[in-house]
């Protein structure tokens, strides 16, 4: 089983703007305590995470990275992304390349033009009011990985195609699926590629799991203070930040993932989830951690 020396979190975020203040990436490697990697500017955007990972892909960085959103949507369900539009791909490279394609020329990483384009808006719940045709009633489609994750409760994922609320993950996911694309040849990704012996990994992850295998409850798994973080670090063997300028729950979020990463990347399970199968592999991709 591959073993990496260095574990990054990169949590996500799809709000409009050059710096949404969500986004914040943390990395931990044989030293005991995980720690905030800054911008070169004084935050970060999309386009400087993309920037800075391919720097590691440069380098060829034996590091582990996990990105807080979806980098598939459901497919198995339908047997496709978007029924009843010709365009819709037959796989998640496709699905990037879409997004992108539609996207194209829009600032930071933006994918506002693909939910405008009038077939994939059919798909999605934009907001209280504004639903397309083709969203399913009640929470929407789901991955086949978000219905296991559901049915053995290891997490509680929302569809991609909702747009509305906290927990929407469908803007985080296109922007994101945009970088990704943009990424490819460059940094393997997986589970669409397969694990290479040597250099950086991108993984999909999601914090809310790396908060309840550090003891959080799910109803309070937003960490703001730094006793509640030295806690959950402590419980995932890591101790805290010797620095520390972010206290909001997306730094700490980032910082408690990467030090559950380093932990989870030994367990050879979940590098091979007994469902996940090479039509999920390539169309709708997993969540690594889930099992």
């Amino acid at each position: 089983m591959r073993r990496f020396t260095s574990f990054t979190c990169i949590d996500w975020s799809g709000a409009i703007g050059a710096h949404p203040p969500g986004l914040a990436v943390a990395s931990i490697g044989s030293e005991n305590a995980p720690a905030l990697v800054h911008p070169m500017q004084q935050r970060w955007s999309r386009a400087a995470v993309r920037d800075w990972l391919l720097q590691l892909a440069e380098t060829q960085a034996d590091m582990l990275i996990g990105l807080d959103l979806s980098l598939g949507f459901p497919f198995i369900d339908q047997d496709a992304f978007f029924p009843e539009w010709e365009m819709s791909p037959t796989d998640a490279r496709g699905l990037w390349a879409l997004v992108e394609t539609l996207s194209a020329g829009e600032p930071h990483l933006g994918a506002n033009a693909f939910l405008a384009h009038p077939e994939a808006r059919r798909h999605f719940r934009h907001a209280k009011g504004d639903v397309g045709n083709l969203f399913l009633p009640g929470i929407g489609r789901l991955r086949e990985v978000e219905r296991h994750q559901r049915a053995t409760r290891q997490a509680n994922s929302w569809s991609c195609f909702n747009l509305v609320g906290a927990g929407q993950v469908g803007k985080s996911s296109l922007t994101g699926m945009r970088m990704i694309h943009q990424l490819q040849g460059r940094i393997p990704i997986w589970p669409f590629d397969p694990l290479p012996e040597t250099g950086p990994v991108i993984v999909e992850i999601y914090t809310s799991m790396a908060a309840r295998a550090a003891g959080l409850p799910a109803n309070r798994s937003k960490v703001r203070d730094i006793e509640t973080l030295a806690k959950a670090l402590g419980a995932l063997s890591a101790g805290l930040p010797q620095r520390l300028n972010r206290m909001d729950d997306h730094a700490t979020d980032a910082l408690i993932t990467a030090a559950w990463m380093r932990r989870a990347s030994a367990d050879p399970l979940l590098w091979s989830p007994p469902i996940l199968d090479d039509r999920i592999r390539q169309t709708e991709g997993w969540t690594f951690g889930v099992v």
